[in-house]
């Protein structure tokens, strides 16, 4: 009787092991799961690091932007010779004695209207 009572607590001990086992491995792939595919998840963590470079580089360009543009109101303000070139191209001026030409763009022949 007492090796039934071993041979059982042997037994029970196996399956409550292989209960434990297959648990954990369960619980693993679950943890597995929602930390590549979840809200959070590795996915979209690889998407928002993709958005950040994308941002970086927009910020870089309209920082470059914003330089040049710097530079050109600095020159409007100081430098006669940018600022004579803007009046003569923008407001038509010209100095005494000047022709100013203007050239109007072609005209875009339209299809005939059908009927």
């Amino acid at each position: 009787m007492a090796e039934k009572i071993k041979s059982g607590r042997e037994q029970l001990y196996r399956v409550r092991h292989k209960l434990a086992a297959t648990g954990i491995a369960f619980l693993l792939c679950v943890v597995g799961y929602y930390a590549v595919f979840g809200a959070n998840g590795l996915l979209d963590y690889q998407q928002k690091r993709r958005e950040s470079r994308e941002l970086d580089r927009q910020i870089k360009a309209l920082q470059q932007q914003n330089g040049g543009m710097e530079q050109e109101i600095k020159a409007l303000k100081t430098d006669p010779k940018t600022i004579e070139k803007e009046a003569r191209e923008r407001l038509r001026y010209a100095r005494p004695g000047e022709v100013v030409y203007t050239v109007s763009p072609p005209a875009v022949a339209q299809p005939p209207e059908k009927k």
